[in-house]
C-alpha cells in the first residue's frame, strides 16, 4: 500500500481546512491597491489630516512588500507568533507616515483590514469545496477552518455569503488567537475544539512551507494539497512533504467517501486532548502602545472660552448613547451558541450556557474592579473573557472551542447584552464640530469596539467621528491616560486646548486630568449618581471636571462665546 494510501485508509473524525487556496481561490484585483488608498485618504479627512492617495499607496505598497517577507521568515520559526493588527499598520502598512496618521490608521486597524481584505481581492468558492463539505457532513465528519488570516472577521463573512459557514463546527484564524502556521497549535487547537485529536484528522492546505510543516509537526493523520498559487514555488526548500496533493477539492471526494470509519470517526468521540504544548507566544500585544507623559494637572485658563476646542474627545457609554439591558437577546444568543456548541460536537443546555455567559459577565466585573487603577490599568482579551470567565466550570474542549471563537463571540455577546439609544444633542454637537473644524474622537472602554462603531453607524453619526480609541483594541483602558494619548496623537491635538466629556468623574476626568486635557465636562445621567457627581466637584483635584452639564447640547451654550 502506498504512503497516500494508508495516510487515507482510516476515515478521520474531523477535516479541518485551510482558507486561501483550499476553500476559495483568490485573485488580485488590478485596481485593489488604489482602492485601498482612495479609502485611507477618506478616513484621515475626518480626523482633519490631509494626505494624498499617491503618497498612501506608496507606503501601502512598500508594507505590503515587507509584510511578506516577514510572513515567509515567519513560516520558519517553530511557534510562530501572529502580529496584532495595530502593529500591522504602525509597524508595516504606514510606517513611513507621521505618528497621528498611524495612530488614526491603528486606532481603526480591524475595520481597515476587514474592509482591506476584499478590496485587494476576488474570492470564489474552489471547484468541488461544496460537494466536499456535503460528503464531510453526510459521513458525520466534522469541519473546521485553520488559517493564517490577518482579518478573520473577513474571511468569516466572506464564508457566511458563500453559504458555507454552517458547514464549519470552528474558525480558527490567526489573527484572532495571535499564532499562526507553522505553530502546530492551530491545528491542535481546531482538533480540540472538535471534540478530537490532531492524529484523527486529516489537514488540507495548499503551502508547503507553512501547511505542510504544521500539519506534520501537530501529527495530523494525513497532511493533503489542493494546487493553487504557490503550492509549487514555496519561498524555500521544504523537507516535509504532503501525503497527496490535488489539482482541486473536488479529488478528496473520493478519498474520504472511501475512508474506512474507525471506532468513533463521524460518530463525534470525544477524545482526549492532544498533549500538544497550549500558548500564545505573542500574548496580549495589544498593549504595545504609546504611554501619556505622567501626571499633569489640567490647565483651564482664563481665555477658556474665548475659543474653541482644539479637539473634542467623548466616552461612548452615558455620553453618545445610554443603554438598557435586553434579557431575551441575551437568551437567544445563548441558544444560538447552544447550536454552534452542538456543530463542533458538544451538547449543552440552553440555561447551562446562558448562567455560564451570566457568571463570565460578573466575574469581568470583578475583575475590573479588584484591578488597581493605577498608571496602566489593562483590559481583558476576548479569550480571556470567554475562557477565563465564561468558560471556567466547563470542559477544556468547550474552552477550546470559547477560544478560537473568542473574537466573533464577542462582538455577537456585545450585540445581545444591551441596546443603546442616542442621548439628546448628541448630532448636534457633533455637527457643530464639523462645521467649525474641530476634530472628534471616542474614547471608550468596552469589550467590543466593533459594536461601538456599529451603534455609531446606526446612530447616523459615524462619519462624524475622526479618531476611535476601544479598550479591547487599545489592550489599556481608562483612567489610563494612554487612551487619551492616543485619541489626542491621533487628532494631533494640543492637550491644553482639547476637551474631554465623560460621565464618570473617577474614570472619565481623571483619565483626561493625567493625560493632560485642558477641560473636562460631567454629563449627567450617566452611570455616575448626581450625588457622587456632585461630591466630585469638591473632590480630589485629578476627578474634579472643569464643567457639569446635564445634556450633550449644552456643550454649545458653553462654546458660544467662541463665536462672538
Amino acid at each position: 500500500m502506498d504512503t497516500a494510501a494508508s495516510a487515507l485508509r482510516h476515515r478521520p473524525e474531523a477535516l479541518l481546512l485551510d482558507f486561501g487556496g483550499v476553500v476559495f481561490q483568490t485573485r488580485k484585483r488590478p485596481e485593489g491597491r488604489a482602492d485601498v488608498a482612495r479609502h485611507l485618504e477618506l478616513v484621515l479627512a475626518r480626523a482633519g489630516h490631509t494626505v494624498a492617495a499617491d503618497t498612501l499607496l506608496a507606503s501601502l505598497n512598500a508594507g505590503l512588500a515587507a509584510l511578506k517577507d516577514w510572513k515567509n521568515a515567519a513560516g520558519r520559526r517553530l511557534t510562530p507568533a501572529e502580529l496584532d493588527h495595530r502593529t500591522i499598520w504602525t509597524d508595516f502598512l504606514v510606517s513611513d507616515l507621521d505618528a497621528p496618521v498611524r495612530e488614526v490608521l491603528a486606532g481603526s486597524a480591524s475595520e481597515l483590514l476587514a474592509r482591506m481584505s476584499p478590496l485587494l481581492s476576488e474570492h470564489e468558492v474552489r471547484p468541488g469545496m461544496r460537494e466536499l463539505l456535503a460528503t464531510a457532513d453526510e459521513l458525520g465528519v466534522r469541519v473546521g477552518m485553520v488559517s493564517n488570516a490577518h482579518s478573520g472577521r473577513s474571511h468569516r463573512t466572506l464564508l457566511r455569503e458563500a453559504g458555507l459557514e454552517d458547514h464549519f463546527g470552528v474558525q480558527v484564524y490567526s489573527d484572532e488567537v495571535g499564532i499562526r502556521k507553522p505553530h502546530p497549535e492551530m491545528i491542535a487547537l481546531a482538533a480540540r475544539a472538535l471534540g478530537t485529536v490532531p492524529e484523527r484528522c486529516w489537514y488540507v492546505g495548499d503551502t508547503q512551507d507553512r501547511d505542510v510543516v504544521a500539519g506534520r509537526r501537530a501529527g495530523v493523520a494525513a497532511v493533503l494539497l489542493t494546487r493553487h498559487h504557490h503550492t509549487d514555488s514555496p519561498p524555500y526548500a521544504v523537507r516535509v512533504r504532503a501525503d497527496a496533493v490535488y489539482d482541486t477539492p473536488e479529488g478528496l471526494i473520493a478519498p474520504l467517501r472511501e475512508s474506512v470509519p474507525t471506532d468513533g470517526a463521524g460518530a463525534g468521540r470525544t477524545a482526549a486532548p492532544a498533549q500538544v504544548r497550549r500558548e500564545n507566544p505573542s500574548g496580549d500585544a495589544r498593549d504595545r502602545v504609546a504611554t501619556g507623559s505622567g501626571p499633569c494637572a489640567p490647565r483651564s485658563g482664563d481665555s477658556e472660552a474665548s475659543r474653541l476646542p482644539a479637539a473634542l474627545l467623548l466616552d461612548q457609554g452615558g455620553v453618545i448613547a445610554d443603554s438598557t439591558p435586553t434579557p431575551d437577546a441575551q437568551r437567544a444568543f445563548a441558544e444560538r451558541l447552544v447550536a454552534r456548541l452542538r456543530r463542533a460536537g458538544h451538547e449543552l443546555a440552553p440555561d447551562t450556557v446562558l448562567e455560564a455567559v451570566l457568571t463570565g459577565r460578573d466575574r469581568y466585573r470583578a475583575w475590573k474592579g479588584a484591578h488597581p487603577e493605577g498608571a496602566a490599568v489593562p483590559e481583558a482579551s476576548p479569550r480571556q473573557f470567554w475562557c477565563e470567565f465564561v468558560g471556567r466550570d466547563l470542559s477544556s474542549q468547550v474552552r477550546d472551542f470559547l477560544y478560537a471563537e473568542s473574537a466573533q463571540l464577542m462582538v455577537e455577546y456585545a450585540r445581545a447584552k444591551s441596546h443603546a439609544r442616542m442621548r439628546r444633542g448628541v448630532p448636534e454637537v457633533l455637527r457643530f464640530c464639523e462645521a467649525h473644524g474641530v476634530p472628534v474622537a471616542i474614547v471608550s472602554n468596552t469589550v467590543c469596539g466593533r459594536a461601538v462603531r456599529e451603534e455609531l453607524d446606526r446612530f447616523g453619526i459615524e462619519h462624524l467621528v475622526g479618531a476611535h480609541v476601544y479598550s479591547d483594541e487599545l489592550g489599556r483602558r481608562k483612567p489610563d491616560p494612554a487612551t487619551v494619548a492616543a485619541a489626542l496623537t491621533a487628532l494631533d491635538a494640543d492637550p491644553a486646548r482639547s476637551w474631554f466629556v465623560g460621565d464618570k468623574p473617577w474614570r472619565d476626568t481623571a483619565a483626561a486630568h493625567h493625560g493632560g486635557v485642558g477641560t473636562t465636562v460631567i454629563v449627567r445621567g450617566g452611570s455616575a449618581s448626581d450625588e457622587r457627581v456632585d461630591a466630585a466637584l469638591t473632590g480630589v483635584e485629578h476627578e474634579r471636571p472643569t464643567h457639569v452639564i446635564d445634556e450633550m447640547d449644552d456643550l454649545l451654550e458653553l462654546w458660544a462665546p467662541a463665536l462672538l
